[in-house]
């Protein structure tokens, strides 16, 4: 869980993940682990559209019984906070979910080593 976090390689935990914000590496620059048969797919973003929704919409609402803002102002509001939140939270998601592929599924992934 630790190298899904910080965005490093699941076998040394010192090389990076990324080459883009969300364009995976396609080795690991420090023990050469082959990133090409990684795939995290669209999996990062559905948990985060359920952790987030689960998060924010009772913040949202509560906020919304508390203060009197325009509608517009709370669509606003709440489409920055969501956005920033899944800006910020997708690339170690997306780590996360290589690393467990790696755990999980490490015959496949060497393969390519």
């Amino acid at each position: 869980m630790s190298a899904g976090m910080r965005c490093v390689c699941p076998r040394c935990g010192r090389g990076r993940l990324y080459s883009g914000y969300l364009t995976v590496a396609e080795r690991c620059n420090d023990c050469g682990l082959d990133f090409s048969q990684v795939d995290s797919g669209d999996g990062p973003a559905v948990f985060l559209i359920f952790i987030l929704g689960f998060l924010v919409v009772p913040v949202a609402l509560w906020v919304s019984m508390t203060v009197e803002w325009p509608l517009w102002l709370h669509a606003i509001v709440w489409s920055i906070v969501v956005l920033g939140l899944t800006l910020g939270m997708l690339r170690p998601a997306k780590a996360y979910i290589i690393a467990l592929q790696y755990r999980y599924r490490r015959s496949e992934v060497e393969k390519g080593s």
